[in-house]
């Protein structure tokens, strides 16, 4: 019988119907014999709902109110997946932050995950209920509510199968695995089937948005293997690990700001070659400076040009 941590994100739990396909997802593992956390993201569009009203009340909010407010999506979530388990026959126990025991610093709505007391959720499995936690939150030392940045669902899940020592993690989100770039920016990109934790955090920092940094980071330092899979089909995802390769594995791009930056990203990157011959490839391009990295190699360039700048890098190192 293992222990499973899934994880769903907001886009993955918007609506009646996915919501539905998401508690069959957790009821079938449950009911193949697993012990199974589930942790939630706000649905939908919770979170900007919620920051949207506030700031009709005032354009700029206190950091700590701003944590107290947003993690209430969280708990919705969580209730709501609760109510519909519950309908469905299964014992389950919704938590948020606070009492799963996810102990973070005070930094307001940027704040790492320093440990997690697992005591409740374990005597929660030990009497065979499904555990909720709600993503994104977690509680200082002296009570105050913390938020993770967005995107920290994914942190929560990952620390939660760290200190858990989970047989299995997946992070479920809507899109299938880790790609050589957004498909939906290139629809040529490729599906990775793994990607090491150094690969991750450089294809994050340049701007793919598919994991939250921090979780990868928090991964990388307890060794833990997750994987990334669609929420809306059951194929195979990309696993995060240790395993390095020696090959490119993406190209990103940031078109927020002026100039837009594209990335050819692996250790590949890290040979000179790569460089003069990235920059040949881009030479149309208009571009304005570039930059060579351990296993990274970056343009800036005019942003109506960034998709085909990185439409080319990719035909030309991934294809």
């Amino acid at each position: 019988m293992a222990l499973i941590v899934q994880k769903f994100g907001g886009s993955s739990l918007a609506g009646a119907e996915r919501l539905q396909r998401a508690a069959e997802r957790i009821a079938d593992t449950y009911r193949r014999g697993h012990r199974v956390v589930a942790v939630l993201s706000a649905r939908g569009n919770t979170t900007d709902d919620l920051l949207r009203e506030a700031r009709g009340i005032a354009p700029e909010l206190p950091a700590r109110e701003s944590d107290l407010l947003l993690s209430v999506g969280e708990q919705i979530a969580v209730a709501h997946m609760a109510i519909l388990l519950h309908r469905m026959g299964l014992p389950v126990e919704a938590l948020t932050g606070r009492q799963a025991g996810v102990l973070t610093d005070r930094v307001f709505g940027d704040a790492r995950i320093l440990e997690v007391r697992t005591e409740r959720i374990l005597r929660a499995l030990e009497e065979g209920r499904i555990v909720l936690v709600t993503g994104f939150q977690g509680i200082t030392e002296d009570g105050e509510i913390t938020t993770l940045g967005r995107g920290g669902s994914d942190t929560t899940a990952v620390a939660l199968a760290a200190w858990l020592k989970a047989d299995v993690c997946r992070i479920f989100t809507d899109v299938d695995g880790v790609y050589t770039a957004d498909p939906r920016i290139l629809p040529e990109a490729k599906k990775l089937s793994a990607v090491s934790y150094a690969d991750m955090l450089e294809m994050a920092a340049q701007g793919a948005k598919v994991l939250h940094d921090r979780s990868v980071e928090l991964a990388m330092a307890h060794g833990l293997v997750f994987e990334v899979c669609s929420s809306f089909h059951d194929a195979e995802g990309t696993l995060v690990g240790p395993a390095e390769s020696a090959d490119f594995c993406g190209v990103a791009v940031r078109q927020e700001g002026e100039p837009a930056a594209v990335s050819l990203i692996g250790a590949a990157c890290s040979r000179e070659e790569t460089f003069e011959q990235a920059l040949r490839v881009l030479e149309p391009y208009a571009v304005q400076g570039a930059a060579l990295r351990e296993r990274c190699v970056t343009a800036y360039l005019p942003k109506e040009k960034a998709e085909a700048a990185a439409r080319a890098l990719h035909r030309q190192f991934l294809s």
